[in-house]
């Protein structure tokens, strides 16, 4: 009933019958990116000669702290403090200059008007069933956000139930289906404010399309299930102390809630709470921060709410699921590329675990669903997805066909129900939601997105280069079929490479639009990614950070020594970890790019755990409050390792102030100190938004103008000339 994948997000749609691991990484983002990637394009922008003016004077006001013997000097503390006089006029002051220099860029009307013809298209979400009712999300060609919507039988008329336009003046409110009751006549949705991670619950009757009197408030939910009644809800939300579980009672108020879990629990866990079909079994998951251990609880309802841990030894990561009676976990105890085991609900003790999906030689096994009597398994073969059926015996009953190497969301379903449904993109192949019955094995297109982007002109290649220490990484080159390698093409570089994130084939309408017009879109799986289990992941944390960095430099030196590109025709990308990645690349090796932008990034490894969730990825990245932790941090931290009168290239920063994950502080000082120390000529940029953050909250309008921004600037300082549709 519960798709189980190792880290992604939030759940993206639909309550219980599709869910993820509520793990809070810093990026939303690695989805976030990609969508970005997915819905965009550029033509060839302006000349050089534009005038790029000084950029605004940032007050320098040190602070002095002592760090396990060393003095560590901070000019620009002030601008931590998102909300004072001076950093607000710092702020205004910052997001005039970055017009001030963009604004001239010739061609940017044109790529307006493009970026508009491109990203106007209808999305849809993978639907949710109950009681022949089907839950989705649909964003048509015109619409600034998308809403949730239900359909009485899989091609019945569509009926919208929530519409998020009407919430907000500047539609910088957005919603998000969160549950559906087990009789399919009460939905739960999230309702969240300009991007922000935080967000009220409301209820809504379906037959009236109307909004329950109640609501629970502003918070973290990491998961809301309805009862077996229908009569409430059991929520998990984080607070200042850590993480709890709840009892809501519909027509009760939110104060009456009871706490049935989590008491004791820090605030660096992170719960999330999933139940079983029938409303008997509920299995709480915590998780140590982002990407660490994760334990495993559960209660037998009939019983009561008393809970029995099953698995809780400090060093594995364990993901549960129902499948009737029995519960199916995702372990990677003595498996890195992980395995499956089964147990039954009544001995769910690990000692009485059953492998029944053996760790494979060659691939990680990523998702696994328990859907129509059987399991829906996805794995990762050299980071691109294989999916097949089995049953619980471990059996393996038939292979899915997959039209392209690319990748695969969901699935979502029940266990009670043979229809299933899961989403496919590649390279070549735009979304396609796919309705598929388990049973027969019989699929059928449901959705397909359309985009007016060739692809049949541009190839794949698989390429593997040795990074510093000697480990070969694999990368995605895509780039057009008659391309010279003369060492000239612009190139965008994207990597993040952390928290066991995986970065597969998706389609990119940038990405074709670059490759159509001679570019290269080149994509490292960098350590610290989950593409090939969790010893890849852990090559890359902690005090393995630096090969992240290593990996992605490398990348770039690969396609400057295979004649692709070179330097100055370099652009790197990246956000969230991902922007640290960009930080921390472009402070190293300044000369190696030709452009950076940055998003939602993460610069002060020395203070990040300090603000919002940061704690959350103490587990990834370490804390320099450990006096073994702290050498490693301040080696490669970017903001500390910026040097006067150095030339850095081109650089972009784009942050919002409605991210509760990560600090807009951090691109702020970031921000400061490379247009302090700058020597060379390329400007040092930031876009402060006031309604964004990680989660969102930009309506299609705004997010066309930031796209507009971002590529017109590539395009400028790389030379990139690229085709539209």
């Amino acid at each position: 009933m519960a798709a189980v994948h190792r880290v992604i997000i939030f759940k993206a749609q639909g309550g219980s019958m599709m869910k993820t691991t509520r793990t809070i990484l810093p990026c939303g983002t690695i989805v976030s990116l990609m969508m970005l990637f997915a819905i965009c394009m550029a033509v060839g922008c302006g000349e050089r000669s534009i005038h790029v003016p000084a950029p605004p004077e940032s007050l320098i006001d040190p602070v002095v702290d002592t760090l396990h013997g060393e003095a560590i000097t901070d000019n620009y503390r002030w601008l931590e403090n998102g909300q004072s006089r001076e950093t607000r006029e710092w702020i205004e002051a910052q997001n005039a200059y970055t017009d001030s220099v963009l604004q001239q860029i010739a061609g940017r009307e044109e790529l307006h008007s493009l970026m508009k013809k491109l990203i106007k298209i209808e999305r849809v979400s993978r639907p949710v069933e109950v009681e022949g009712l089907y839950f989705y999300s649909r964003q048509r060609a015109d619409d600034e956000l998308p809403m949730i919507c239900v359909r009485n039988g899989l091609n019945g008329p569509e009926r919208v139930l929530v519409d998020p336009h009407k919430m907000s003046k500047d539609h910088t409110t957005t919603v998000q289906l969160m549950d559906v009751s087990h009789d399919g006549k009460l939905i739960c949705y999230a309702v969240r404010s300009g991007g922000a991670d935080e967000a009220h619950i409301r209820f809504l009757d379906v037959a009236t399309g109307r909004d329950l009197p109640e609501l629970l408030p502003t918070g973290r939910y990491m998961s809301v299930e309805f009862s077996p009644d229908h009569g409430g809800v059991y929520y998990t939300r984080y607070g200042v102390l850590g993480p709890r579980l709840y009892l809501h009672r519909l027509r009760n108020g939110a104060v009456e809630d009871r706490e049935i879990f989590g008491g004791g629990l820090g605030p660096e866990k992170i719960m999330w709470a999933d139940l079983s079909e029938d409303g008997r079994w509920l299995l709480v998951s915590v998780s140590d921060g982002s990407a660490g251990t994760v334990a495993l609880h559960l209660a037998d309802l009939s019983r009561g709410p008393q809970f029995q841990t099953i698995v809780d030894d400090g060093e594995t990561r364990n993901y549960g699921m129902f499948a009737g009676d029995d519960l199916v976990i995702m372990t990677n105890r003595n498996a890195p590329r992980w395995r499956v085991m089964k147990t039954a609900c009544l001995q769910p003790d690990s000692e009485h675990w059953l492998e029944i999906i053996a760790e494979q030689p060659d691939a990680a096994i990523e998702l696994v669903d328990a859907i129509g009597g059987h399991l829906f398994v996805g794995t990762l073969r050299d980071a691109h997805y294989e999916a097949a059926i089995y049953d619980l015996t471990g059996k393996r009953i038939r292979d899915i066909e997959l039209d392209d190497m690319g990748s695969i969301q969901g699935p979502s379903g029940r266990w009670s129900s043979q229809e299933m449904f899961f989403s496919y993109t590649s390279f070549h192949i735009p979304t396609h939601i796919y309705s598929y019955d388990v049973g027969t094995g019989e699929q059928s297109l449901w959705f397909k997105t359309t985009v007016p982007v060739e692809t049949d002109q541009f190839t794949v290649n698989r390429v593997r280069y040795a990074s510093l220490d000697g480990t070969r990484i694999p990368m995605f080159l895509l780039h057009r079929k008659d391309l010279e390698l003369n060492g000239d093409a612009p190139v965008l570089l994207f990597g993040y490479g952390g928290f066991g994130a995986q970065v597969t084939p998706w389609f990119s309408a940038l990405g074709a639009s670059i490759v159509n017009s001679g570019g290269v879109f080149a994509i490292p799986n960098l350590r610290g990614g989950g593409e090939f289990g969790e010893d890849w992941h852990q090559a890359g944390m902690r005090e393995n950070k630096q090969n992240v960095f290593d990996d992605f430099i490398t990348a770039a030196e690969y396609l400057i020594e295979h004649k692709y590109t070179r330097p100055e025709r370099i652009a790197i990308f990246g956000g969230s970890n991902g922007g640290l990645l960009v930080g921390a690349c472009l402070t190293q090796r300044p000369e190696l790019f030709g452009a950076a932008v940055a998003t939602y990034p993460i610069m002060d490894m020395l203070r990040y755990q300090k603000f919002l969730v940061g704690g959350f990825w103490i587990p990834e990245y370490g804390s320099s409050d450990n006096p073994e932790q702290y050498p490693y941090l301040r080696k490669y931290s970017p903001y500390h390792n910026v040097s006067e009168q150095k030339v850095y290239p081109a650089t972009m920063m784009i942050t919002g102030e409605e991210d509760t994950r990560v600090d807009p502080l951090h691109a702020r000082k970031m921000t400061a100190l490379l247009q302090m120390a700058n020597s060379g000529p390329e400007p040092i940029l930031l876009r402060h938004h006031t309604m964004a953050g990680h989660s969102g909250g930009q309506p299609l309008s705004k997010i066309i103008e930031e796209l507009v921004d971002t590529f017109s600037f590539l395009a400028w300082q790389v030379g990139l000339r690229i085709e539209g549709g």
